[in-house]
């Protein structure tokens, strides 16, 4: 009997319990991280949040400043400080919020899958399984909140083929709660808009596409308005400045090569960045190239040997599986162009701030990468079958 028997016999018999298996599996992983971190974990960023969280809960006082920027989250923490659950309550809210985040992940690539669960199987698996986005719901931190809601947006966007207006207004409300969670959580709601943007561009009545863009000409000075207001309490310059790739980190970083042209004092916080890429070229690209590679290699110093192996073994094949799934035409476009923007406009806001040490500013786009990759993975399993079945 060949080894494959066996082996298939037991998949056979699991598989049709294998949303119960998942279920299963996310809880055993949150478990992991509970025990591991000892409850709910504490680091430096908490403290600002859990002091925001507890005006609000005493006083229903919202600080203005650079706090107010990510404005739900410590919203999200005083309600539990209300009810007085503390620190454990907050973690067991996040944890039920990434649930359904999970349950929107296996949905919305069975969606897009037109009903197969393969896909939809393997994507909540790495979801689950990866171990630099589960973590994060212990933490007191956006990080899981805005993971969370990467993902919801995601499921209510493939609602949208339906056309229901309760599916528009699903999908409005999970992008307004993003934008309030992050300084960059406006990423999502643009993604979404460029998806749309395209969608239009495509049609053979060009209308509504012309429209939209003379919409977007008269919001634009809106917009800038806004980008400033975001970006007013980023002191980007003192980083570039110090060629950090890594948010405080000097053993990687980029060493001028001549002095560099500073912006006038008074130069708005977009302007700044304009000029400054204007006049400083070379060394920009350099900074922008140094921190593409942080950022998406998952080879930083702070990680273990095991670590940086375990990100070029999956993650950077999953990248390139991900880029092929982004072009396969059988999977609906908007929904391919939805989340490939997620991906590339972190990436592009990455290049022009700074990363962190750790994981948390990939972690909110490996969701679009895992979806994308398993549609690939499921479509070209799906045709070596086929060629098996023409070949027996």
């Amino acid at each position: 009997m060949p080894f494959s028997s066996p082996i298939r016999a037991l998949a056979g018999q699991l598989w049709p319990q294998h949303r119960a298996l998942l279920a299963g599996l996310w809880v055993l992983v949150q478990l992991y991280f509970w025990r591991k971190f000892h409850g709910p974990h504490f680091v430096n960023d908490s403290a600002r949040y859990l002091a925001y969280a507890a005006g609000i809960a005493e006083r229903g006082y919202f600080e203005p400043g650079h706090n107010l920027r990510y404005v739900l989250y410590p919203l999200f923490q005083s309600l539990w400080l209300r009810l007085g659950l503390g620190w454990p309550g907050i973690v067991a809210g996040q944890m039920a919020v990434s649930a359904l985040a999970t349950r929107a992940i296996y949905r919305g690539t069975r969606r897009l899958a037109n009903g197969a669960s393969g896909a939809a199987a393997l994507a909540t698996l790495a979801f689950i399984a990866w171990p630099d986005i589960q973590q994060f719901n212990v933490f007191l931190l956006t990080e899981s909140l805005f993971i969370s809601l990467v993902a919801l947006s995601f499921g209510a966007f493939t609602r949208l083929r339906g056309g229901r207006p309760t599916d528009w207004a699903a999908l409005l409300l999970v992008l307004a709660l993003a934008m309030l969670a992050r300084p960059n959580g406006f990423l999502v709601a643009l993604a979404a808009a460029g998806a749309g943007l395209d969608a239009l561009r495509r049609r053979p009545d060009r209308r509504a596409w012309r429209a939209a863009l003379l919409g977007l000409l008269l919001l634009s000075p809106l917009l800038w308005v806004a980008l400033n207001h975001q970006l007013a309490t980023f002191y980007l310059m003192d980083t570039y400045q110090r060629g950090e790739l890594i948010f405080r980190y000097q053993l990687w970083a980029v060493h001028q090569a001549a002095p560099l042209h500073m912006p006038p004092p008074g130069t708005g916080p977009v302007a700044r960045v304009l000029y400054f890429g204007w006049h400083n070229p070379l060394y920009l690209g350099r900074l922008m190239l140094g921190k593409l590679f942080v950022f998406v290699s998952y080879l930083k110093p702070h990680y273990s040997l095991a670590h940086r192996v375990l990100g070029v073994l999956l993650l950077w094949p999953a990248y390139w599986l991900a880029a092929r799934g982004a072009r396969r035409v059988a999977v609906w476009r908007p929904a391919r162009v939805f989340l490939a923007s997620i991906v590339l406009l972190q990436t592009a806001i990455i290049m022009l701030t700074v990363d962190d040490w750790d994981v948390r500013f990939l972690a909110p786009v490996l969701a679009p990468v895992f979806v994308l990759a398993a549609l690939e993975v499921a479509a070209r399993a799906a045709r070596a079958g086929r060629s098996l079945a023409r070949c027996a």
